[in-house]
């Protein structure tokens, strides 16, 4: 059942995948990304219709000319005005360019799995983000609840204290102990309260929540029972580490970005290669046109025949051989044989990076499994111990400042266990991330 603190909440309590859902769902980084997302299918279909699509273009004129010019019929000059009117249509395709189109055209289709990866491993941190958030919301919120019961506990023994000074078992110094008790209690839950506010207003900046809406999480966390912790964790990855390693390379968001991009620099070094050869292209075209001289009474043929009889069609072969341009050109192969290797160096450091964080991450799951199976054991003695104290207060066989240790004790245990217990929970989905599961599916 959910604990939840403040006023009448809006809505049920939301599940840790509930509250990732609706960060993906609202957040800017992600909405940034589907727009890159979206460039990126437009440089797709552009270097698709570029690669095997020619361009087409149409004009048309219409002027008149005042002065000297020369007939089209009779190609002489004359002086009379007269009026020109002319269409064409027009088409180009490029049939070698350093086959720089089939290079865009895979870059293009790399860029776009870049660009999806990239929004992949958004909402992954996005995820981790808010997980981190919602734990440290819980952890104070069960935290919150053990002050809240030490001091409820704290006012039963300062009433019993009183009572007992007015029969005389005890002293007014134990009643001024009890109430300094009281008051330690109060103010350690006052102020995981507001630690509790504090981190809320975290998860909730994360989740882009509506400022007007209280945010209520659900506490429950699977895989958990009751007072005894983690129960069941059946696909823990334990210390495979060598195979989540090998998985991650393969399949981690930022080592393929780092790959299509290294991938991306050698296709743009080979075009700069071929473009110090000659490009050659093709064009063809289609043209009419008709003239007369207005205001004069001559036999021009008609709008419609001189359109028909002027008519001219063109095919084009050009060759374009690059002879000197400042070097330009090899200047721009030197650049990009630079960023191949800039992009070939940021490959390799990008898989050690991973390698590196898998084996920690590995390597820091099973410490955090070992210190939380510690802090849950010190946390039964820890509590036995004080409920023990507690009934020996009650009979007035130890003191106070023992019983305040000993509740002290306690209260520490129960902090470092479920402190130790979120931070096992963490670095566990950490690396299930990096074995293939996704921070949402866990």
């Amino acid at each position: 059942m959910a604990s939840v603190i403040g006023t009448e909440a809006w809505g049920q309590a939301m599940t840790l995948r509930d509250c990732m859902e609706y960060a993906i769902s609202n957040s800017t980084k992600v909405r940034i990304q589907e727009a890159e997302i979206g460039d990126a299918q437009i440089a797709r279909r552009n270097a698709v219709l570029k690669a095997f699509t020619p361009s087409i273009s149409g004009s048309t004129y219409a002027y008149y000319n005042f002065g000297r010019s020369i007939d089209p019929e009779t190609n002489t000059y004359v002086t009379e005005t007269s009026f020109h009117n002319g269409y064409s249509v027009g088409a180009g395709l490029s049939l070698f360019n350093g086959f720089e189109a089939v290079n865009n055209l895979k870059i293009s289709k790399t860029s776009l799995a870049i660009g999806q990866t990239q929004e992949k491993q958004v909402e992954a941190d996005i995820c981790l983000a808010v997980m981190e958030a919602y734990y440290n919301v819980v952890y104070y919120i069960r935290l919150a609840d053990i002050y809240d019961a030490q001091v409820a506990t704290a006012e039963s023994m300062l009433a019993k204290a009183k009572k007992q000074e007015e029969i005389g078992q005890k002293s007014h110094a134990d009643v001024v102990q009890a109430e300094a008790d009281l008051a330690d209690r109060r103010y350690d839950a006052i102020n995981t309260r507001n630690m509790y506010n504090d981190q809320l207003m975290i998860l909730a900046d994360l989740m882009f929540w509506p400022v007007d809406r209280e945010l209520v999480i659900d506490t429950e966390i699977p895989g958990q029972a009751g007072n005894n912790g983690i129960i069941v964790m059946p696909d823990l990855i334990g210390h495979l580490s060598d195979d989540v390693v090998e998985y991650a390379l393969a399949n981690d968001p930022a080592v393929k970005i780092a790959g299509w991009q290294a991938d991306n620099a050698r296709r743009e070094l080979a075009t700069a290669r071929w473009q110090l050869l000659p490009s050659l292209s093709m064009n063809a075209g289609w043209s009419t046109s008709y003239f007369n001289y207005p205001g004069q009474d001559l036999h021009l043929d008609p709008y419609r025949d001189q359109l028909r009889n002027h008519q001219g069609e063109y095919i084009q072969f050009s060759m374009s051989i690059p002879i000197y341009n400042r070097l330009q050109g090899h200047d721009n192969v030197a650049r990009k044989r630079n960023a191949v290797k800039k992009m070939t160096a940021q490959y390799d450091q990008k898989r050690r990076d991973v390698e590196s964080e898998v084996r920690r991450a590995v390597q820091d799951c099973d410490g955090a499994e070992s210190a939380y199976e510690q802090a849950l054991r010190k946390a039964e003695v820890q509590e036995q111990a004080w409920q023990l104290n507690a009934r020996k207060m009650e009979q007035g066989l130890i003191s106070s400042i023992e019983y305040q240790t000993a509740t002290n004790n306690y209260l520490r245990s129960k902090a470092d266990e479920m402190n130790s217990l979120f931070k096992y929970l963490i670095k566990q989905a950490v690396v299930r991330y990096y074995n293939g599961t996704e921070y949402i599916n866990q």
